[in-house]
């Protein structure tokens, strides 16, 4: 599969559902756990998020907690590159030692998200793949964007499994999803 990207947007698809949490909810959530589940799928994510920005060169993977956590890793492997994770603050795992924080624009969903990354993690020279499950407003990438210019470090562009952005957002934050999310009816 790992060859094939139509085979693994495919089955992309075939794993995903939406889920109702109930009536205390306005809308449906995503479920990307059969992605996880899935042998084939999780060896094929990480070459196929960075087969697009390997002209690029870049030396680090970037990804916010929580699903960055995985797919963060499993690009920065398929690169031959290191990984580090911006962490949000107020969710218990706050990094040690200098860290450079940054506060997101609204969400989706209006919620402003502080993200850090360790300072010593990530400088000059640095050139970061960005990774994320999905992409709507770009508001979380955009944080880590501007933690990556205060540290002087180049952003080459950001993979996704899912980009559901405007075309201007996908632009300017050089989006490249593994699939469109109006393949995800609900």
């Amino acid at each position: 599969m790992a060859e094939d990207g139509t085979v693994l947007s495919e089955r992309l698809v075939e794993l995903f559902r939406w889920v109702d949490p109930g009536p205390e909810s306005d809308h449906l959530v995503s479920d990307v756990s059969g992605w996880w589940r899935d042998p084939e799928v999780l060896a094929a994510l990480g070459p196929a998020l960075v087969a697009p920005f390997r002209p690029a060169r870049p030396t680090v993977v970037l990804a916010p907690a929580v699903t960055g956590l995985l797919l963060g890793p499993l690009a920065a492997t398929a690169l031959g590159v290191g990984f580090v994770p911006a962490y949000k603050a107020g969710d218990g795992r706050l990094p040690a030692g200098a860290v450079t924080w940054a506060r997101s624009t609204p969400d989706f969903r209006g919620r402003r998200v502080t993200l850090g990354v360790r300072d010593r993690h990530l400088g000059p020279g640095d050139r970061v793949l960005v990774v994320d499950d999905w992409v709507v407003t770009g508001a979380q990438l955009r944080a880590l964007y501007e933690i990556c210019a205060a540290r002087k470090a180049e952003v080459v562009g950001t993979a996704a499994v899912v980009a559901d952005c405007p075309p201007e957002v996908g632009t300017d934050l050089r989006v490249h999803g593994l699939i469109d999310a109006t393949r995800l009816q609900a």
